[in-house]
């Protein structure tokens, strides 16, 4: 007799994880385009104002910071409903959600002195199209963040999230916020640094 070996079972990725990572690679094709857009018409406005006239580093930079740091809180977030503190995440979860509310925040009063100040709209040259365009594609991403991790938190509240069942899904709801954050680093390089420079 031949002794029969044991198939090892094929190894497949979770649907949610490639449909994640697919979601995401589109996501940074579109945002790349929107980049190179910004980036080819620096300076080709034929009117202000331009770039460095009307935009200030200091408050976005600390805008930023906010944001950024919510990546963190999310890991610790997802680490607590891994190890079944659901109070815990609830807390990492609600800090995540300030952060992110208060980078949108500050994007708001930033656009509010942009137009009624400055008078910088999307139809005033190419720089406030490309502009308004730019971070306004990435604060809808910042929306559409809040609103899952939102509905997290109140999934959480209401106790309908179980560690085993959830976790993966939460995970996935957690990579879209790391992907929006690491858009913000180019899209801050790209609008509030390079596109400054005199």
């Amino acid at each position: 007799m031949h002794a029969t070996l044991a198939q090892p079972e094929s190894w497949r990725p979770s649907r949610g994880k490639v449909g994640m990572a697919c979601l995401i690679f589109m996501e940074s094709l579109f945002f790349s385009g929107f980049i190179i857009a910004y980036l080819f018409y620096i300076g080709k406005s034929a009117v202000g104002p331009h770039p460095r006239d009307v935009l200030e580093l200091k408050p976005v930079l600390v805008n930023s910071v906010a944001l950024l740091s919510s990546s963190f809180t999310v890991v610790a977030a997802v680490r607590a409903l891994e190890r079944g503190r659901l109070e815990a995440m609830k807390f990492w979860l609600l800090c995540t959600i300030a952060l992110g509310s208060w980078f949108l925040w500050g994007t708001w009063i930033e656009w509010r002195g942009l137009i009624e100040t400055q008078g910088l709209t999307i139809a005033t040259n190419l720089f406030g199209t490309t502009f308004y365009t730019l971070v306004g594609f990435h604060a809808f991403h910042v929306v559409v963040g809040l609103l899952a991790l939102g509905t997290v938190l109140v999934l959480g509240v209401l106790g309908r999230l179980q560690p085993r069942r959830d976790l993966i899904r939460f995970e996935l709801v957690s990579w879209y916020w790391h992907f929006v954050d690491v858009v913000w680093i180019f899209v801050f390089t790209t609008v509030y640094i390079v596109g400054m420079r005199p």
